[in-house]
């Protein structure tokens, strides 16, 4: 494999750990910043709104500059970013730099795929895409839980001196080891709009944002919810978010199998357990051992469903490929921001922290309905690889 892709991996793992690592330093940031949880938890919406935003904006913005500058140009509003969030000491000012710091996601991912097209001969195209998930999932096993450590001991602009010293690594690998692509023409707007109009492709982007959704309820709030509903340490958070990162590596390595062999069987099984896990989390979220066995299996099933989403999409967006891919970042990010106003409003309603979970459960239903009408008829073609 081309050296480029590991710097391509690093740069996943930067953007991964920053995009994530608040969930487990927001009672730390709510505490600093004398705001509530809710209000705190508008940061992850912030976050996501200004990926679901900025993606098509920026795609469009950088469709004609040059891949390599375009990535390097990304890595270094991602480093400003994340620079910004270090030295605020203030609400406001944290959310304009966490919506600054997305901007550069959605179009990152996007012209990094087309680049690893570029690296790598056909034949080893899915090894390279596999290895920069890798990036990603490390930042959820190891970036997060130990951001999230490193927060609780030092403070969290601690975290995020960490992340903007891990983007200007990655931004240095990338511009020493990525060769100059030529950029390919940008594609018809206009071709790609009308190209949306099928409903099956708007009832897949509408699985993503409930299934975003449903993940980030509980995700947004997990560190408070094990704080005070379960009674570990702060060092406990830590390596509960490891056992879900954990949980998320497995599924993920499950998925793709079953996937493979029928992508309908994978979404509707993988909805019905996030729904099922979440309500039992319920229950056990008051005594430490079953509490962690059920938030592993659901983070199993949570990313058993990211690979078969993103097939779902492809299949029923193939004539408008960049559209649809984009698209697909900005409803999972849209999904992301619905899911932490959902946990915000449920605690606002002084409903609790253990409510939290059966919200959850509650828009993985909803995911589950989608799944079931969008695949009631047969496809025009076979959603199988």
């Amino acid at each position: 494999m081309p050296i480029a892709l590991l710097a391509l991996a690093l740069s996943a793992f930067a953007i991964g750990t920053t995009e994530f690592v608040i969930m487990g330093l927001l009672p730390e940031v709510a505490g600093d910043l004398v705001v509530s949880l809710p209000d705190a938890g508008w940061l992850i919406s912030g976050y996501a709104l200004g990926v679901a935003i900025g993606a098509p904006i920026m795609a469009i913005v950088t469709a004609r500059l040059p891949r390599k500058t375009c990535l390097a140009l990304l890595m270094v509003i991602f480093i400003i970013g994340n620079v910004l969030c270090a030295l605020t000491y203030s609400y406001g000012l944290l959310m304009i730099a966490r919506v600054v710091t997305a901007l550069c996601l959605g179009a990152f991912f996007g012209t990094r795929a087309v680049v690893v097209a570029g690296l790598v001969p056909p034949n080893r195209g899915a090894s390279a895409v596999a290895l920069m998930f890798t990036g990603l999932t490390l930042a959820n096993v190891l970036g997060v839980p130990a951001g999230t450590w490193l927060g609780q001991l030092f403070g969290w602009r601690a975290t995020f001196w960490c992340v903007s010293l891990l983007g200007a690594a990655a931004l240095l690998a990338l511009l020493v080891s990525l060769p100059a692509q030529r950029n390919a023409a940008p594609a018809i707007l206009a071709r790609e709009m009308s190209a949306l109009r099928n409903g099956r492709r708007l009832l897949s982007l509408l699985m993503t944002v409930f299934f975003a959704a449903a993940m980030f309820t509980l995700f947004s709030y997990i560190a408070p919810l094990l704080l005070q509903v379960t009674h570990i340490s702060d060092r406990g958070v830590s390596w509960t978010l490891f056992l879900i990162g954990a949980g998320l590596t497995v599924g993920n390595l499950l998925e793709g199998r079953l996937a493979d062999w029928r992508v309908s069987v994978a979404l509707i099984l993988s909805f019905a357990l996030i729904a099922l896990f979440s309500v039992l989390f319920r229950w056990t979220s008051g005594t430490l051992w079953p509490a962690e066995i059920t938030l592993f299996f659901w983070a199993m099933a949570t990313f058993c469903t990211v690979s078969a989403l993103q097939f779902n999409v492809v299949a029923h967006g193939n004539d408008a490929p960049n559209l649809v891919s984009t698209l697909n970042i900005s409803a999972f990010n849209i999904g992301n921001a619905l899911g932490a106003w959902v946990g915000g409003q449920v605690i606002d309603a002084g409903l609790g922290l253990t409510m939290v979970p059966l919200a959850t459960g509650g828009l993985a239903l909803g995911g589950l309905l989608i799944c079931l009408v969008t695949f009631s008829r047969p496809p025009r073609r076979p959603l199988t690889a």
